[in-house]
């Protein structure tokens, strides 16, 4: 098969990615005001907040494992039209009557009303979550298109999205959402992105089939960097049937999704507790709580853009990493003293630590994966972000209630240790880089 040119394929992913996140930011800001309209409670919201990653976590690595068995391009057509699919769900939702079904008395979260609309709404969450491996099969597909040297800049590319996204969801959330018809006007756009996203999938987005290698490639031999054995980055015994078993045994994969992990249980510690914390210390409304997010997301795009584009050619993805970390540490540092000033000097070295480091680090885990398991290794990475954000949204509300702005403390000591393992990442790539085998 003839291989996609390494741009034909770029934008097409990109706006995959974007409606990701879109679809995810975009039902944020009114989400509560939905459940509480249908009869929910705190409990009802967070399980509501917790179903689509915790779906996602088992959809992801079946729909990874199948984009390197079936092709990027046809798991993509799923996934997109999975998520079209729950947004007419979740617009049912909002015109079914309130009609209790089920009153489930719990003496420590009081009772839980079950209603038809909110039994829909998890229903819609649930199908989008366990058909949205399509960011993780997006990370694949840009590791088959994209040569080593570019390899960077375009995962970078593919980070811009998804601030992007983060950015245009809850600004047209409540654009839109201010309107006579409330909720409809958002869910409508996010049905109508979702449908174009699988038109551009089906005629305009080249298919992309790793190449089955038929031996291993051959190991690249240097001397043992900072203790790390030499070791084979992407041989398997058995490579016809993988499973998480089998992608545990690739060179330093473990590894890589230990950090994935860790990184993911830090930003939701923080997700779930700043909210609630500026709104309680300082009275911030919506408003203003989604400007300090558009801001943040905003200098992100610029840092993952030109910033990011010329940092990635003096510098190794190890380097970037370790400096990204530490800035997104202190960030999280800084919000332990409630000081609204220092709030806004961390949401810049938010943007600037997570846009040097999360671009760089998918780029090298992209390249410790090797060609023929992007997908099975993206599919379980995901996975792991998702049992990251399941964990972080509960238990950061939990820690939130006992130790209040110390929870940021605990979001800081994850991300700091993190910094730390990262120096391991060095050795990691020397030993894993390659050139990539030009499919046939």
């Amino acid at each position: 098969m003839k291989r996609p040119n390494k741009n034909s394929g770029i934008f097409p992913i990109l706006l995959i990615n974007f409606i990701g996140t879109l679809g995810f930011s975009i039902v944020m800001p009114f989400l509560v005001f939905l459940v509480t309209k249908f009869h929910g409670n705190a409990l009802a919201y967070g399980i509501m907040g917790a179903v689509y990653p915790f779906f996602q976590l088992i959809g992801a690595p079946v729909l990874g494992k199948w984009s390197d068995v079936r092709g990027r391009k046809k798991i993509l057509l799923l996934s997109s039209a999975g998520t079209a699919l729950a947004w007419v769900i979740f617009l049912i939702a909002l015109y079914v009557p309130v009609t209790d079904l089920l009153v489930i008395d719990l003496q420590i979260a009081g009772a839980i009303v079950i209603t038809l609309p909110l039994l829909i709404l998890f229903v819609a969450r649930a199908l989008d979550g366990i058909t949205g491996g399509n960011i993780s099969v997006a990370n694949a597909y840009l590791a088959d298109v994209t040569s080593e040297k570019q390899r960077n800049k375009n995962f970078g590319k593919l980070s811009i999205s998804s601030n992007l996204g983060f950015i245009a969801g809850p600004a047209l959330a409540g654009i839109l959402g201010a309107t006579i018809y409330g909720e409809i006007l958002p869910v409508a756009a996010a049905l109508l992105i979702s449908v174009v996203a699988t038109f551009l999938i089906k005629f305009y987005l080249p298919e992309a089939v790793p190449k089955k290698y038929e031996e291993s490639p051959d190991r690249i031999n240097i001397e043992k960097v900072m203790g790390l054995e030499n070791k084979e980055c992407f041989k398997l015994e058995g490579e016809d049937n993988i499973t998480l078993k089998k992608i545990l045994k690739l060179g330093y994969i473990p590894f890589l999704l230990v950090l994935y992990f860790l990184i993911f249980l830090g930003f939701n510690f923080f997700y779930t507790s700043f909210p609630v914390h500026v709104v309680q210390k300082f009275g911030w409304s919506l408003g203003r709580m989604g400007m300090y997010f558009a801001i943040l997301s905003f200098i992100m795009v610029i840092v993952q853009g030109p910033v990011l584009s010329y940092a990635s050619k003096r510098f190794s993805d190890s380097v970037l990493i370790i400096a990204g970390n530490v800035i997104l540490a202190t960030n999280f540092l800084l919000l332990y003293f409630e000081n609204q000033f220092l709030y806004y000097l961390a949401a810049v070295l938010f943007a600037v630590g997570n846009g040097l480091m999360w671009p760089s680090f998918l780029s090298l885990l992209s390249k410790a994966a090797g060609k023929k398991f992007q997908g099975s290794v993206q599919g379980f990475a995901s996975s792991m972000g998702s049992l990251a954000s399941v964990t972080g949204l509960i238990i950061g509300g939990v820690l939130y209630e006992s130790l209040g702005a110390g929870t940021f403390l605990i979001s800081a000591c994850i991300i700091y240790l993190v910094f730390f393992l990262s120096f391991r990442l060095i050795g990691v790539e020397k030993v894993c880089k390659f050139k990539l085998t030009a499919s046939i």
